[in-house]
């Protein structure tokens, strides 16, 4: 992010109607709604840069691509095809849509471009800010300018899987987590359709999968499991997958790639995600699926929901409609997924994932496979009050 496009400093004390911690997606899409409604809004992010440090994968699935307006030249080609493969990668399953399904971000610029948007709006932003915790009715960040102090009607945490915000809060926090790393690096082209290689090894990938997302423009190159059921370190296991990935045949790894990483909220929604002091959005609040463990479907659609419980709470000066972003209610539509995250964090050998893959490649296993992964449903609707 150009210099230019960082707010002026805070001073050593403000006030403000929301102090959103956090500029990831889900925080910046809240400052931003909120700022279109006319609040007040201040955004701390802890990276001096928005392009640094990024941590999804930057899946789109087809709801979001539909549903909201993402800039097209930051996303990849549409992927139709998905194979999914057993420890042995011999005979997988081949699941192709008649639809596009999903679009991988370009995350640098798009974060930027949202970032843009978000000061456009007005949101008062600040790089390089720490969020340094709650002292009574204050909250206090510490910057490159130096401490401030803020007086803020609410507070909102968009500050990841192990958010402080939440702690400080007195709101749940996450306790099932994944760990996930992956490189990314461009291509030069690829004579194959743009697909998405999933591997189901818990030998490899303990809990979850490891995968290949090569869509003719770059390769996303990953593995994520149970922290400590990695028999040899996340480093090794994602090194060791690398070498034989599938999907990059006759693709020559660059010498330089980009790395992220990070923990993965996978308990599903956390029940309690508000107070009358604020609330949680993004990976702080558990919106991740647990099952697939995509996430940018719901920390848009939260930060909506979000957004509309703080405006009529500022608007009616009282913190009473934030009892309505009730975190129990939308956990409950998650129940299936709940019990398949369960059943596939108890698959612990290639042997019993190969008894589990043989199902998939029935009618009624390809017809399930197809509808989680292509299915039309995305993260729910609060229930009518």
């Amino acid at each position: 992010m150009k210099q230019a496009d960082i707010s002026p400093p805070l001073g050593a004390t403000t006030r403000t109607d929301v102090l959103v911690v956090g500029a990831g997606l889900a925080g910046l899409h809240t400052a931003t709604l909120l700022a279109r409604q006319g609040h007040d809004v201040i955004l701390a992010e802890r990276r001096t840069s928005l392009a640094a440090a990024v941590r999804t994968t930057g899946i789109f699935v087809r709801k979001t691509l539909d549903d909201f307006p993402l800039p097209a030249e930051h996303l990849g080609p549409a992927i139709r095809r998905v194979v999914l493969y057993p420890p042995s990668r011999r005979r997988p399953v081949d699941l192709v849509s008649p639809r596009d399904e999903y679009r991988v971000g370009d995350m640098a610029p798009l974060y930027t471009a949202a970032a843009e948007a978000a000061r456009a709006a007005g949101v008062r932003t600040a790089l390089g800010t720490r969020y340094a915790g709650r002292q009574g009715g204050t909250f206090h960040l510490a910057g490159r300018d130096g401490p401030t102090t803020v007086r803020a009607r609410f507070v909102v945490g968009a500050d990841g899987a192990r958010s402080t915000v939440a702690r400080d809060l007195g709101l749940d926090r996450n306790h099932h987590l994944l760990i996930g790393a992956e490189e990314v690096f461009a291509l030069p082209g690829s004579d194959e359709p743009p697909t998405f290689h999933c591997v189901l090894d818990p030998a490899l990938a303990p809990g979850y999968l490891a995968w290949v997302v090569n869509d003719g423009r770059h390769a996303h190159v990953g593995v994520a499991g149970y922290a400590d059921r990695f028999p040899d370190g996340l480093r090794r296991a994602l090194a060791r997958f690398g070498a034989t990935a599938p999907g990059l045949a006759g693709v020559d790894r660059p010498a330089s790639v980009e790395r992220r990483g990070g923990p993965i909220p996978v308990g599903g929604m956390l029940r309690r995600i508000s107070c009358p002091d604020g609330l949680l959005v993004g990976d702080a609040a558990g919106a991740v699926s647990p099952l697939t463990a995509g996430g940018l479907d719901p920390c848009l659609r939260l930060s909506e929901q979000a957004a509309g419980v703080l405006d009529d709470a500022l608007r009616a000066g009282s913190p009473d409609p934030l009892s309505a972003y009730d975190g129990a209610a939308l956990r409950a539509r998650f129940r299936g997924r709940l019990t398949l995250r369960r059943g596939l964090a108890h698959v612990r050998t290639p042997a019993a994932a190969t008894a589990a893959f043989a199902l998939l490649r029935t009618p009624f296993g390809r017809a399930a496979a197809g509808r989680i992964l292509f299915g039309d449903r995305s993260f729910p609707e609060p229930a009518p009050q």
